[in-house]
């Protein structure tokens, strides 16, 4: 990442420590920034707590709990889904970004799952792409 300190009284600093900066003893940690997870199966809740507590910060991916199509796909199918999964996801502090399913040829459909809240949408060969 760089060197951090004060560039004032150090030579070749990289990341600044200045007046809002806190900082945290990690001796004998694994510390890191914030990680995002880019594929996940929405499965239950517990899996949001599990990332958490390992420092994931962003989550992205799809589902809507233990249904056969979540546990294949990172998809989250259809517009009423996707509002129902943010509202089930908001009390929760991570950043949550959920796919749509991509795989039709119906402009109003992706519309509608953009509307409810799609931050994308995936393409995947279960569900009729080739």
């Amino acid at each position: 990442i760089g060197k951090a300190g004060n560039p004032d009284i150090m030579d070749g600093v990289h990341v600044v420590i200045g007046p809002s900066t806190d900082v945290i003893a990690g001796e004998g940690k694994i510390l890191t920034a914030g990680a995002i997870d880019t594929h996940v199966h929405f499965l239950s809740e517990i899996e949001m707590m599990e990332a958490l507590a390992t420092g994931t910060t962003t989550v992205a991916g799809g589902g809507t709990g233990p249904t056969e199509g979540s546990k294949a796909t990172t998809v989250t199918p259809g517009a009423w889904s996707l509002r129902m999964m943010h509202r089930a996801l908001d009390h929760i502090p991570l950043n949550v970004l959920l796919l749509g399913k991509g795989s039709t040829v119906s402009h109003e459909a992706m519309r509608q799952e953009a509307l409810a809240g799609a931050g994308g949408f995936k393409v995947h060969e279960d569900w009729g792409a080739t």
